[in-house]
């Protein structure tokens, strides 16, 4: 098997492993804030033993510093609304609202990214209009608070994404993640500190220990650490059609593990259709020039997931 044959399956393996987010946020007792915080916790503690992010830590100027500790603000902030939809909604309304990201984006990068606006992207952002109409028609009454939420979510991703998407440069993605999340950590911690010490603070039961191991080591850690392997062999076009596919499998894993299509209309799922054809032709109708360079490596590239 060829280098980029692997890296292509490394990617969506990664895909998949991310899928299970949704599912086991669902599976999680604890309330979004316990269930925030200590995801922060593992994952900072885990990276807080890596030398590269010390190294990588030690090269970084006071003022990126600064502002990708801003970065895991908007990130944290994303997680509490992503799993708030969760609670207030399931796990595929979470999901569904995930997938409109990538609409965000064409109006929120150009604003932070400092690029004009597309007008190719505009037109995706409109078509998805009536599929985000038909997944709120199709959701109960007492989901659509969950909904909202999870659009912010989405809105959220799409701030940090381009934030970072202007600010990485040649940055080390690892010391980059782990100052978010570390910045990410000590936003959460006061906020708990404040409203629910008692109930965030506490050690949670073997049951959500296992299941949060499982989310910051098997849904962050290791797919960041496998998929940033793969980036030096595929292309970010490539990449990013894998990535529209995490949607697609917390939904069909909601379905299979949690029976969740019983809560559901079937409007609500031709709006997830809808969503989901606006993504995906997104980057083939928006950006052809793309497509020429998806077999080609990308060593350049790195994110953090």
């Amino acid at each position: 098997m060829s280098a980029v044959s692997r890296a292509n399956w490394q990617i969506h393996f990664c895909v998949v492993l991310w899928g299970f987010t949704a599912i086991l946020g669902k599976l999680i007792s604890l309330d979004t804030l316990g269930l925030v915080w200590w995801r922060l916790v593992l994952v900072t503690g885990a990276l807080a033993l890596v030398p590269r992010f010390w190294r990588g830590l030690s090269t970084l100027p006071p003022r990126l510093i600064a502002i990708y500790a801003g970065i895991g603000v908007v990130v944290v902030l994303h997680w509490l609304a992503f799993y708030g939809s969760i609670r207030l909604a399931n796990a595929s309304v979470a999901a569904t609202c995930l997938a409109l990201s990538p609409v965000c984006l064409a109006f929120i990068e150009p604003f932070l990214v400092g690029r004009r606006f597309d007008m190719r992207e505009l037109m995706f952002g409109v078509a998805a209009i009536p599929g985000v109409a038909l997944v709120v028609g199709g959701t109960p009454t007492s989901m659509r608070l969950g909904v909202a939420v999870g659009v912010l979510s989405a809105v959220l991703v799409s701030v940090y994404a381009s934030l970072n998407k202007r600010y990485i440069g040649n940055s080390d993605a690892i010391a980059v993640t782990g100052l978010e999340i570390g910045a990410g950590l000590v936003l959460i911690t006061i906020i708990s500190a404040v409203i629910a010490p008692e109930t965030v603070f506490v050690l949670p039961s073997v049951r959500d220990g296992t299941l949060l191991a499982v989310l910051a080591i098997g849904c962050t850690l290791l797919p960041f650490a496998v998929s940033l392997a793969a980036l030096r062999h595929v292309s970010a076009f490539s990449a990013t059609i894998a990535l529209n596919m995490e949607p697609v499998y917390a939904i069909v894993l909601a379905i299979v593990l949690l029976g969740e299509q019983r809560e559901l209309s079937p409007s609500f799922y031709l709006g997830v259709a809808i969503v989901l054809a606006a993504v995906f032709l997104h980057p083939w109708l928006v950006r052809p020039s793309a497509a020429a360079a998806a077999d080609r490596p990308d060593p350049g590239r790195s994110d953090s997931a």
